[in-house]
């Protein structure tokens, strides 16, 4: 499980530090991808292999499938480290992801996600006021 909190800077190649406590649990080779909210989503092998069978079940003659799988897909690439721990970010996903300089490294239980820092000092001020609500309707007992 990713969990934590860390702020890092992306250097001008594209090559950002992940904490170490996070690269031993992903191994050496590991897949980064868009995710939602304009952030990076990266997921190890395993779970990444997890998530592409449940895909594979969503019907190609649905719309909304054929958009979420391109759009997943297509800015999917495999990583590995470099010798300092450093995994080199696409200039595409830089662009989608909208990293300047300064990022957010986090852990989402299943996956790590990489936010710029203005983007997830905007998500959090947007939804820290909202937790107790959405807290309550996610748990819900009927």
């Amino acid at each position: 499980m990713f969990m934590g909190e860390f702020h890092h800077n992306i250097d001008e190649k594209g090559r950002l530090v992940i904490p170490n406590k996070f690269r031993s649990e992903l191994g050496q080779n590991f897949i980064i991808t868009r995710g939602l909210e304009n952030c990076l989503y990266i997921y190890s092998m395993d779970e990444w292999n997890s998530l592409v069978a449940k895909l594979k079940s969503l019907p190609f003659t649905k719309k909304d499938a054929r958009i979420f799988i391109r759009s997943f897909f297509s800015g999917a690439t495999e990583c590995e480290f470099d010798r300092q721990g450093r995994i080199n970010i696409t200039s595409p996903l830089v662009s989608y992801a909208d990293i300047d300089k300064e990022c957010v490294i986090i852990g989402a239980n299943d996956r790590i996600e990489i936010w710029s820092d203005k983007g997830w000092k905007n998500f959090m001020d947007v939804n820290s006021s909202k937790l107790e609500d959405i807290a309550e309707n996610l748990f819900l007992e009927e």
